[in-house]
């Protein structure tokens, strides 16, 4: 069946769709990327979450507009991409974390704005949505997803170690070891203190690392930002903009911007090569919007050192688009019955006709196989 996946990650830069083509025999789950696409945010929108973002203050009122907003906007990109893709059959939407709650080393809960009704209004498709609550209800942190993906896709390759990163506003990783369970969690910081940072200045990002790149490493501001208590703690944990937000920037006005920028980029590639050493990482395969940055990514290869360090492009799923793809699997796996991270995720809102998902599979789903698209289609 074709699903569209819809996310906004933790930069808020706006709306990722990706469509995929996913088939199940057997144990083996066959995705086949389509197409990918982003569609900001109108501009009041994303002004609007951007002030909503901790340490402010956010009314009822506001997440009640916010989330109606977030729910259009959406609609409205789920309705181009099926305007290009008449024949879709599922919309999963993992929406837009406004707020993630973490009490030491337990998720207390978690907020995702998008109202799906808008969505399964503007398509008539059923729309799976609401995605990390239950994990968090089963005691998870409904976050990184991203490990339901890279288990099945990065497992079982050779007798490696292999690290799945996601370099998005807030950086995770998942650790797959042949026979041991998979171990995800988020490191710390990916781009989101160097988004911040940039619009201080009036930048929407340093996207490509010009001004990191022109910028000196500062040893007393990063041995200063590493005492942050959350690196220590013991996995697995997430994190997000309740911690790391603009706040936490306070006291570095009076320092060069382009020497804090390549701190930021330091700290990023410190924390998460830290994790993927301390687990042994061979191969890391990379992904988010953090490897257009060519300073990160050089940082990472020289911290992560001897291991190898490749991006997602390499085996078929675009680095840009995975976390839209990683919510097409997720939403399809609810829809087949295959429980992810040891429940059914999400919640389904039907379409214009009634649901009527398949039985589920008698079988463990195990592997997930990513196959180029057929050209003659």
């Amino acid at each position: 069946m074709k699903v569209l996946g819809l996310i906004s990650g933790t930069s808020m830069d706006g709306i990722d769709t990706a469509v995929a083509e996913l088939r199940l025999a057997g144990d083996t789950v066959t995705m086949t990327p389509l197409h990918a696409a982003a569609a900001p945010y109108p501009p009041n929108v994303h002004a609007e979450l951007l002030a909503a973002l901790p340490p402010n203050d956010c009314t009822a009122a506001k997440l009640c507009q916010l989330d109606t907003w977030v729910g259009q906007a959406f609609a409205d990109a789920a309705t181009q991409a099926l305007a290009t893709h008449p024949d879709l059959e599922l919309v999963a939407s993992l929406g837009q974390t406004i707020y993630h709650w973490v009490e030491g080393d337990k998720c207390e809960g978690t907020l995702q704005l998008g109202q799906p009704a808008w969505i399964a209004e503007a398509t008539g498709l059923p729309t799976v949505a609401d995605l990390r609550a239950r994990d968090v209800a089963r005691g998870g942190h409904g976050a990184p997803l991203a490990a339901i993906l890279d288990a099945l896709w990065l497992g079982g390759r050779d007798d490696r170690t292999w690290v799945g990163l996601n370099l998005g506003g807030i950086a995770n990783i998942t650790v797959v070891t042949p026979g041991r369970a998979p171990i995800a969690y988020d490191t710390g910081p990916g781009n989101a203190l160097l988004d911040l940072t940039a619009r201080r200045v009036g930048l929407h990002q340093d996207e490509d690392g010009e001004l990191a790149a022109d910028g000196t490493v500062q040893p007393d501001l990063l041995e200063l930002l590493l005492r942050e208590p959350y690196y220590a703690r013991p996995a697995p944990k997430s994190t997000g903009k309740e911690l790391f937000h603009v706040g936490y920037l306070d006291g570095m006005e009076h320092r060069v911007l382009e020497d804090v920028m390549a701190t930021l980029v330091e700290l990023t590639a410190v924390t998460v090569a830290d994790a993927c050493r301390k687990h042994g990482a061979d191969v890391v395969v990379a992904s988010g919007g953090g490897v257009r940055n060519p300073v990160l990514m050089r940082a990472l290869q020289r911290r992560l050192a001897p291991a190898e360090l490749c991006v997602s492009d390499d085996f078929g799923l675009p680095s840009d688009a995975k976390e839209g793809y990683l919510t097409a699997l997720l939403g399809f796996l609810t829809w087949q019955g295959v429980p992810a991270n040891g429940r059914l995720l999400g919640s389904v809102t039907p379409g214009r006709g009634p649901l009527r998902p398949p039985p589920p599979p008698d079988i463990p789903v195990t592997k997930l196989r990513v196959e180029a698209p057929d050209a003659s289609r």
